[in-house]
């Protein structure tokens, strides 16, 4: 029987009452659990943590097929003051340090992606990161009353803005822009235009993305904003190109379809541009998820995985690659 796999990731962020707070909201987190992580000691508390070096860190478990790892890092780096040592908001001492444990068993491929990104976000700010990325070490589970705390109490303390968290990671797309019309006209295919302005669908098995699996990122054909990895890529022999989701969870906008009588359907849109790509049905495999984003190909552009960063899709790379986390 296919399974959906589930996997967990440690993020210490500062107090640990404001990270839980913020990744218990995002759709595709599971679950999540306050603790002490990569202390010196096997056993610790709250009152010892000072003493035994442990961070405190929430435990997120996750379904990869809602939301990739690398979105929930985004996330992160998004909450973060990442140049801050021992010290987030007015919280200050190792206990708050900035921190992103790997479970033993995916130490050698995600620590390695993780270490990269936060290296070349060190040479981009000039300084270095703060953030310290490990295996997991000697992790304790943290008191009852630490659990879930600003959700039994609303007006705790909090060192972040978690409505954050309901606003999409996409806002800074700027660069991603709706042509004009005519220029639209003069750069799309007609059968670009029709399907991505007009709601127009792709002859099914015709379009050479159906059955294209090499590495690599899909973007829209009208704005070039990214939507679809390779790697939530499958062939669900309907003739168009098959995702088991978009690459980020706030890539996309959904919209109810009754062009055909009797049966409605969900189309989904690309956020910025607004252009139609296809619809998204609940017929996919179980173990990537169970939805099958049924896409028209004409709607994008393939950019192969060794040409993203020169077409300027760098940032992206790790949305293509694979992480030894989930797989």
């Amino acid at each position: 029987m296919d399974h959906q796999p589930i996997a967990t990731i440690y993020l210490a962020g500062g107090c640990f009452w404001g990270v839980q707070g913020y990744f218990r909201q995002l759709n595709g987190v599971l679950k999540t659990e306050v603790g002490y992580a990569n202390g010196n000691t096997t056993e610790t508390n709250y009152k010892k943590v000072k003493l035994t070096d442990h961070a405190e860190t929430v435990k997120i478990t996750y379904a990869p097929h809602r939301i990739s790892l690398e979105e929930l890092l985004d996330h992160y780096y998004r909450i973060v003051d990442p140049l801050s040592v021992n010290r987030q908001g007015n919280d200050v001492g190792r206990q708050y340090r900035t921190g992103i444990y790997v479970p033993q068993d995916a130490v050698f491929g995600t620590l390695e992606k993780i270490k990269n990104v936060l290296a070349s976000w060190s040479k981009k700010l000039g300084k270095p990161v703060a953030i310290e990325a490990a295996p997991l070490k000697n992790w304790v589970k943290a008191e009852d009353y630490h659990q879930d705390y600003l959700e039994k109490n609303p007006n705790g303390y909090c060192h972040l803005d978690l409505t954050l968290a309901t606003k999409p990671l996409s806002d800074g797309f700027e660069e991603f822009k709706k042509p004009d019309p005519e220029t639209l006209r003069q750069t799309l295919t007609p059968a670009q235009y029709h399907i991505t302005q007009e709601q127009g669908t792709d002859v099914p098995h015709a379009h050479p993305y159906d059955q294209k699996f090499e590495p690599g990122l899909y973007v829209d054909i009208v704005s070039g904003e990214p939507l679809f990895s390779s790697r939530d890529k499958f062939d669900a022999g309907c003739g168009w190109p098959s995702f088991s989701k978009p690459i980020r969870t706030d890539q996309l906008s959904e919209h109810r379809d009754t062009s055909i009588p009797g049966r409605a359907r969900v189309e989904v849109r690309s956020r910025h541009a607004d252009s139609h790509l296809g619809h998204v049905f609940e017929d996919g495999p179980l173990a990537l998820g169970g939805l099958r984003y049924c896409i028209d190909g004409s709607a994008l552009r393939f950019i192969p995985l060794e040409k993203m960063e020169e077409e300027g899709y760098g940032a992206w790379i790790r949305y293509v690659e694979k992480t030894d986390l989930e797989n």
